[in-house]
């Protein structure tokens, strides 16, 4: 019994040494979305949307089991690198597991967005614009994307709700536009 103590004590500080590291690494923190932007953010997604939901930075999954249980024909894949947060979500899914909702341990950054149904965020000024370019380029256009809190830069949001919380939180909707006709056009036609 005496080992136990230094035990638990040596865990928490490790877990909590590993979030420390990976928010540095990443640059964000593994924050839970509160319930109320938790709903408003769900009101902006149809829940009889199918295909594939990606969240980008899950922290510990409380809107990843959120989308899962709002769009039960969709398959909800959630991206988390930090390995503390992965696992509570992990062992969360195992105690009550929704069939359409994968947990993913990988940096999204290396992940194709390509077929997505929707995208769902709440990352960081930085993140979304190193994401803005790989959203047009790899989403097909008319693809939702949400972002809880920060916007992305140089797209015009379709709706932006303001959560009726202490922080007056932004969630904003995007669709990805749709491309130029010269942006599509290949050079097999030159014949040269």
């Amino acid at each position: 019994m005496s080992l136990l103590f230094p035990l638990l004590v040596g865990l928490l500080l490790a877990g909590m040494l590993s979030i420390v590291f990976h928010t540095l690494r990443t640059g964000i923190s593994p924050m839970p979305t509160s319930g109320k932007v938790r709903r408003q953010l769900l009101s902006l997604i149809p829940p009889e949307l199918e295909g594939t939901v990606l969240e980008l930075g899950s922290g510990w999954g409380t809107l990843a089991f959120a989308l899962a249980d709002h769009c039960p024909r969709a398959r909800v894949v959630a991206f988390e690198l930090s390995p503390l947060p992965y696992a509570f979500s992990r062992l969360r899914q195992r105690l009550a597991p929704r069939p359409n909702l994968q947990l993913v341990r990988e940096d999204f950054f290396r992940a194709s967005f390509a077929g997505a149904s929707a995208i769902v965020c709440y990352l960081f000024p930085g993140a979304m614009k190193r994401l803005a370019p790989r959203f047009s380029g790899e989403l097909a256009p008319g693809t939702c994307i949400v972002s809880n809190t920060f916007a992305l830069r140089g797209w015009k949001p379709v709706r932006t709700l303001v959560v009726d919380d202490l922080y007056r939180t932004p969630i904003y909707l995007y669709e990805v536009p749709a491309r130029e006709a010269g942006s599509e056009a290949s050079d097999t036609g030159s014949g040269r």
